[in-house]
């Protein structure tokens, strides 16, 4: 249907965002006993989940910097957690979910020689560190026993351990039977962007759709991932909550040239600003592949030609060689949603009946089942079962590192970027490099802003995007103006 066939007007709570995060909230919600509206555009545009691996993991992605603040901590525990409710979650989607969404049976993470010990050798370890400290499941295994694996000898992969619980889904058929199940629950699909969010005084009373059309209810919360920032720039709390940007990403399916996939998530940990090279069997023999994130202030829906070759040969060089020869099936584009200091917005959005849940950079899809519950029950007026004030959208930047280490951060960063992209250097050159970046980044922090200083991947992206940099020195200014 359209947006003029929308039935009715009113609703308990208004959904901005069709995306998983979006529809798992719905369901929540309208499992709950409210009257549920979830917007969006049918096709998704913009969106990170429609192109997203969905890995349903969390220590995959952990890296060093992400343990050593207490910011980045809770943002794990909140992983594992959510990682205990995904069996039920899918159970719950209708009978057979799990077997026609699950698409990987596990997750095996391989250090390879195409790093940098700095980060990959560490950031390696720091998975290994963090399943032992959370008594999670973990096996060592022999990088010749990887049948699958068949990388260029100068990028075959020395070590590597495999995870039994972190599995894989596919994003689409998740997104199907999440919109099922919310419609069966009595949920209404709206398929309409919102244009605005209406408001009289500091109470929020609904949105605006790009129609024309005007959607009223008592609550309204906003799960538009990047797009978010645009909504509630027309509001009076919009200035006080850290600005979104969009981690573009581009990903792509294959059909493999003999018809095989490995049955387990193969990847390595994240390197180069980037999510790691993570490839996940789907049906049919066919793969997904991705690595990619570039920091943009405006979503994307087409892909720069420089980031599929990346991928590409990232692909066949470092996980199987013979992909050289599959077909490419479909090239995607997905938006992450990043808050400038990195951290997610969730809870109330300082007016009456507002409510922000986006944010999530990588992890929205695995968080969705404990966010849905957790945003759920806030907005029934209930006590939540995990602490979510840390993130609260209306907040000073979240400021875990000195500016000392997120230049060094972004200067390993980037270094690590060269290997990856098969550069040689003669040896004395890594020092030299070394000698003109480290400065150069530190003065660019200092240009930037005299306090606050941005996540790595927003530092480095700010010397090349003009608009990156109006809008973090903006933000900042703001913040000191109202905070």
């Amino acid at each position: 249907m359209n947006s003029t066939d929308v039935p009715r007007k009113t609703f308990d709570v208004i959904v901005v965002g069709n995306g998983v995060l979006g529809l798992s909230l719905g369901l929540e919600l309208s499992r709950r006993g409210q009257d549920v509206a979830v917007l969006g555009e049918p096709h998704r545009p913009y969106a990170g989940s429609t192109a997203a691996g969905a890995m349903l993991g969390c220590f995959g992605e952990v890296t060093r910097t992400l343990v050593s603040t207490e910011a980045g901590r809770a943002k794990l525990e909140l992983g594992i957690k959510a990682s205990e409710l995904w069996p039920d979650w899918l159970a719950g989607l209708g009978d057979g979910a799990a077997e026609e969404i699950v698409t990987a049976d596990g997750t095996t993470v391989i250090l390879n020689t195409i790093g940098t010990a700095e980060i990959d050798d560490v950031n390696f370890n720091i998975i290994r560190d963090e399943l032992e400290r959370y008594d999670t499941p973990f096996e060592d295994v022999d990088p010749l026993d990887l049948d699958w694996v068949d990388a260029e000898p100068i990028s075959r992969p020395l070590r590597a351990f495999h995870i039994p619980g972190e599995h894989a889904v596919s994003a689409p058929a998740l997104l199907t039977r999440l919109q099922d199940a919310f419609v069966a629950a009595g949920g209404t699909v709206v398929p309409s962007a919102a244009e605005h969010v209406d408001y009289e005084g500091d109470r929020v009373t609904g949105v605006t759709l790009t129609s024309g059309e005007r959607l009223t209810a008592a609550q309204t919360a906003l799960v538009a991932g990047a797009q978010t920032t645009e909504l509630l720039d027309g509001t009076p709390v919009g200035s006080r909550i850290p600005p979104l940007v969009s981690g573009y990403g581009v990903s792509v399916l294959m059909k493999t040239f003999d018809g095989t996939a490995p049955t387990s998530v193969i990847r390595t940990p994240n390197r180069s600003f980037a999510c790691g090279l993570h490839l996940l069997p789907r049906a049919d023999g066919e793969v997904y592949i991705g690595a990619t994130n570039v920091i943009s202030v405006q979503p994307r829906d087409i892909p720069d030609m420089r980031d599929v070759v990346f991928l590409m040969q990232c692909a066949h060089r470092q996980i199987r060689m013979g992909l050289w020869y599959s077909p490419v099936k479909k090239i995607q584009v997905g938006n992450r949603p990043v808050s400038v200091d990195g951290f997610p917005l969730v809870g109330a959005g300082g007016m009456t009946g507002l409510w922000v849940m986006t944010g999530t950079y990588r992890d929205g899809l695995h968080l969705s089942p404990l966010l849905a519950g957790e945003m759920a029950a806030r907005i029934l007026g209930e006590p939540g079962s995990v602490d979510l004030d840390l993130f609260a959208p209306v907040r000073r930047p979240i400021q875990t590192l000195s500016r000392e280490r997120i230049v060094n951060d972004t200067y390993e960063e980037m270094f690590a970027i060269g290997p990856e992209q098969d550069w040689t250097l003669p040896a004395d050159w890594h020092a030299w490099i070394e000698m003109d970046l480290r400065p150069a980044l530190a003065r660019w922090a200092d240009e930037i802003d005299p306090e606050f200083t941005p996540p790595a991947e927003l530092l480095f992206g700010s010397r090349l995007d003009q608009d990156l940099l109006k809008l973090l020195r903006e933000y900042y200014t703001r913040t000191r103006e109202q905070w």
